[in-house]
């Protein structure tokens, strides 16, 4: 069988990991080709050879030796006919496609009307696929956040500041809570829970009555209850979905304003994206590419390899990308006890 394998969306460490796992899987029983780019190096037949030399040394690499991108084949009205015209033109049998909700509904879209056997594995930084307990990436995002936090703890303190600090989380605010949670914050803000500007405050004035500092964190799709505010800018991807970014400066002045207490801002961004995965996401990362392979192997296309308990299983991709994973309430409510 010759497997194509593409990385879309948005880079998170252990990518690599799951290529090294796919194709020391598959040898030699299997041919791999790498598309460049996701969807686009489909689209435009833009390849790279994958073997075992190619994937030595990738298990603690970060980003992605495919490269990445937010291309959406049904942009285009020939979009899905090329993709599918590339494949049969270079002999390829299966597609694994590396990618978030929707690097993956474009695949259960492309199974489901056009026939392409492609086997899901999930991938984002932001742990928000349903159907799987756990996404690798996130763990190691968490660690970094944790880190950073720690870290704002002692100038906050030494400045009498208030820290405001924002990490991604367009949807779903796993990263604020678990960072949060990890790293002694005094308030988390996350896009599940809208919160209200002057609470945040009192919180903060509570707080002050004990100490001089306060850490806030924020997950950069969360919202005030009044509405929304300017923080998107215009560009939109190919899923249409906006550049978010902006909801801790918001933050600061509202902050400063209200209580009078200096208040800056460290936006974590895609520092949380680079660099080595964690030996969780590794190990993670390493089970996801074996199963997909064997997915592949089967003829058990239209299924995303996904983690249940500890147990790597596959389930149907249409059910993944069906609805996004936030954060349980009860695990919020944790988080809350230390607010203020």
């Amino acid at each position: 069988m010759r497997i194509g394998v593409l990385t879309g969306g948005g880079d998170c460490p252990g990518l690599n990991a799951v290529i090294r796992a796919i194709v020391r899987r598959g040898s030699p029983q299997d041919d791999f080709v790498g598309f460049r780019h996701g969807w686009r190096g489909v689209i435009q037949a833009e390849t790279l050879p994958l073997d075992v030399e190619s994937a030595r040394g990738l298990i603690h690499r970060g980003g992605t030796i495919l490269g990445t991108s937010r291309t959406n084949p049904f942009k285009s009205a020939d979009g899905p006919h090329r993709v599918v015209a590339t494949m049969a033109a270079m002999g390829v049998d299966a597609l694994i496609t590396i990618g978030g909700d929707d690097t993956l509904g474009a695949a259960e879209r492309l199974g489901r009307e056009h026939g392409v056997p492609i086997v899901g594995v999930p991938k984002t930084i932001d742990n928000d696929i349903s159907a799987t307990d756990v996404t690798f990436g996130f763990n190691t995002a968490v660690q970094v956040a944790t880190d950073a936090i720690d870290r704002l703890h002692t100038t906050a303190e030494s400045h009498d500041r208030v820290m405001v600090v924002e990490v991604m989380g367009r949807h779903a605010g796993w990263i604020a809570t678990y960072a949060g949670l990890a790293g002694g914050a005094d308030v988390i803000l996350i896009p599940e829970d809208p919160f209200d500007v002057e609470a945040v405050c009192e919180h903060l004035r509570r707080r002050h009555q004990r100490t001089n500092f306060s850490i806030v964190v924020v997950a950069e799709g969360a919202l005030p209850v009044a509405g929304s505010v300017a923080v998107t800018s215009s560009a939109v991807d190919e899923f249409g979905h906006e550049r978010l970014g902006g909801i801790s400066t918001y933050l600061q002045g509202e902050i400063e304003a209200r209580t009078g207490w200096e208040t800056r801002v460290t936006n974590l961004g895609h520092i949380l994206r680079g660099g080595t995965p964690s030996a969780y996401d590794r190990v993670l990362a390493t089970r996801f590419g074996v199963e997909a392979v064997d997915a592949a192997d089967a003829g058990d296309f239209g299924t995303m390899v996904a983690l249940r308990g500890t147990d790597i299983v596959r389930v149907p991709i249409a059910e993944a990308v069906a609805e996004n994973r936030t954060v349980d309430r009860r695990l919020f409510e944790v988080a809350e006890v230390f607010f203020g």
